[in-house]
Formats: structure tokens, sequence, C-alpha cells
């Protein structure tokens, strides 16, 4: 059986880890994508008008014993049931997804690095780093849209605890990273590199 090999995708909200991970499917099509996103704990008290009450930009804002109790487990090449979130509701749904095993998993978030067991798991370290109002930009269209969000309440989390949660729990774990890329996806002479890279790791016998 060949080993599995894990990429862990990081940095701040709005910063570009997804269009990483779309990058890497191009080339790289056979891999499992963990999302951290899917691991936040229910706090289905949270609305728009007390959106601060409950931090998503905290390290105990996941339940990261089950994260890496499934990132062991696809290690071992078995199956896992992956949880989803409602980003609308705050909670976690009833129903999960049955992932299978593959030789390549990429699991991404803003705190992937942040804890060791889950570092120790990861055998390539990248830090999406994006400027702050970029960032922002982004995720003030993201949560209005998709998240049923207003956008002074948007605005009340980001300067109360996303921004806070970056400086303090996010940023600090660009050290770990083996690879640090601009602007994510939309950097292509760090994609240029990066992408070789990942089609090498993931044929690794």
């Amino acid at each position: 059986m060949r080993p599995v090999k894990i990429i862990g995708i990081t940095g701040g909200s709005g910063s570009g880890k997804s269009t990483i991970v779309r990058k890497i499917g191009e080339v790289c099509p056979d891999f499992v994508f963990i999302a951290q996103d899917s691991y936040y704990r229910s706090a289905e008290y949270i609305n728009n008008s007390n959106i601060t009450a409950f931090n998503f930009d905290h390290p105990d804002a996941f339940d990261t014993e089950l994260l890496v109790e499934h990132l062991q487990a696809l290690k071992r090449f078995e199956l896992i049931q992956m949880p989803q979130y409602d980003f609308v509701h705050h909670r976690r749904c009833t129903q999960t997804v049955l992932v299978e095993p593959r030789p390549l998993i990429i699991v991404e978030g803003l705190m992937v690095l942040y804890d060791k067991r889950i570092r120790d798991l990861i055998d390539l370290k990248l830090y999406v780093d994006t400027p702050d109002d970029i960032r922002f930009i982004r995720r003030l269209k993201r949560d209005i849209l998709e998240r049923g969000r207003t956008t002074e309440s948007v605005i009340e989390q980001y300067l109360n605890v996303v921004r806070p949660g970056h400086f303090n729990f996010i940023e600090p774990t660009k050290e770990y990273a083996d690879l640090i890329i601009p602007e994510g996806g939309y950097n292509e002479n760090a994609l240029s590199v990066l992408i070789p890279f990942v089609r090498e790791l993931s044929k690794q016998d």
C-alpha cells in the first residue's frame, strides 16, 4: 500500500486557500479534501445581532480531537464519516459524508498549523499570505452572499474577533510553513514552483 501524504494549507480568512486547493486539484485530481471548517463546534444561538458571542476565530471553536482522529484514520487508509456544517444556522449537520482514503489528502483551514498533533501528520505545510484589506473584502462579499449576514455584523465580527484571532493564532503559525505563498492562487510564480512539487509528492511510493 502506498503511503498517504497530507498537504496542509492555512492562512487568514479570505486569503485564497480554496483557490490553492482548486489549482492543485487541476493537476492532481485524485485526492481527499478535508475542510477544517467542517469541524466547527455548533453555536446555534448565534445570529446577526450577537455574532461575536461565539468566537469562530479561536482554536477552541474547532473539534480538533475529531479532526486529528480522522486524519490519523485516513493515514491508515481507513474510511471516515466527515461532519458537515451549516454556516447559516451555525450548527453541525446531522448528515455526514463518507470519505474514502486516497494517497493524497489536502486539509485546509484557519488553524491547520496551530495544533502540533495536526502539524505532525502533515507532510507539506503551506501558508497563504494575503494583505488584510483584500482578505476583508473577500470575506465581506462571501458572508453577505452565502451566509445571510448583514454588512454591520460582518464588520463587527471582523474588528472584534476575526482580526485579533488572525494576529494571535493564525499569523504566528507562518513559522511552521514549508512554503509561504503571497496572494494565494493568484501568484502564478509561486504556483509554478508548488504544482510540480505536489505532483511528485503525490507519486511517491
